[in-house]
C-alpha cells in the first residue's frame, strides 16, 4: 500500500521506490516547469549556432538529460562523459577521474555540459578542463541543481534548475547509495552526519 504525506511542494508517496525516509524538496510539476523554462532559454540562445552537443555527466543526469533534450526546440545531439569522485557513494573522496570519455569530436561544435548537480564544482571544473583543449566553438553548462555554499571553484554555470541549500538530495537522477534515483521528484533525504 502507498500512502500519502505533505510536504513542501504537495503530495508525496511514501513506500514507492524506496521514498521512505525522504521530504519533498521540487515535486514533479515544479520540475516539469523549470525545465521547459531551461529548454526555452537554451533554444532561444542556441537559434542561429546550427546544432548543438548535449554533454551528459552519468550517471546522475540521465532523467534531467533526457526531459531536456525533448524539450528543445533547436537540432541537437547528445554524447555522456562518465566522471567519479566519491567512494562510498556519499563523500568526494579524492581527485576526480575520467571513466568514460566521449564517441564524438566536439571540435568546432558547440557543446553544453549538462550536470545533475554541481556541489563543490570540483567535477564540473575537470571535465571543462579536459574539453576545452579539444576547441569547440562553444562550451557552456547547464546544472539542474547547484549548491552554492558548498562551491569552492569559481566556475561559469550559465544555465541553472534551481539553487539549494546545503542538504542532501535524491530523486529525478540522484541517488544515494544507488537507491531513490528514479523518483519523479526531488527529496531530501536525512544521513548521519558521519555518511556525509
Amino acid at each position: 500500500m502507498v500512502s500519502y504525506r505533505l510536504g513542501r511542494h504537495g503530495f508525496a508517496a511514501e513506500g514507492a521506490m524506496g521514498r521512505e525516509g525522504t521530504e519533498v524538496l521540487f515535486s514533479e510539476e515544479t520540475i516539469r516547469k523549470r525545465v521547459g523554462e531551461l529548454a526555452r532559454q537554451i533554444s532561444s540562445d542556441y537559434s542561429r549556432d546550427g546544432e548543438l552537443l548535449l554533454v551528459g555527466v552519468l550517471r546522475g543526469c540521465y532523467i534531467f538529460l533526457a526531459d531536456l533534450s525533448r524539450r528543445l526546440t533547436i537540432p541537437g545531439s547528445i554524447d555522456f562523459v562518465a566522471l567519479s569522485s566519491y567512494e562510498s557513494g556519499t563523500t568526494a573522496a579524492g581527485p576526480v577521474r575520467l571513466v568514460m570519455d566521449l564517441r564524438t569530436d566536439i571540435a568546432g561544435r558547440h557543446v553544453l555540459i549538462v550536470e545533475d548537480i554541481v556541489d563543490t564544482g570540483g567535477t564540473l571544473d575537470y571535465l571543462l578542463s579536459v574539453l576545452r583543449p579539444r576547441n569547440p566553438a562553444s562550451l557552456k553548462t547547464c546544472a539542474f541543481l547547484r549548491k552554492p555554499a558548498r562551491l569552492v571553484k569559481d566556475l561559469p554555470v550559465d544555465y541553472v534548475g534551481f539553487d539549494i541549500p546545503d542538504v542532501w538530495v535524491v530523486g529525478y537522477g540522484l541517488d544515494f547509495k544507488g537507491r531513490y534515483r528514479a523518483l519523479s521528484d526531488i527529496g531530501i533525504i536525512a544521513t548521519p552526519p558521519a555518511a556525509r
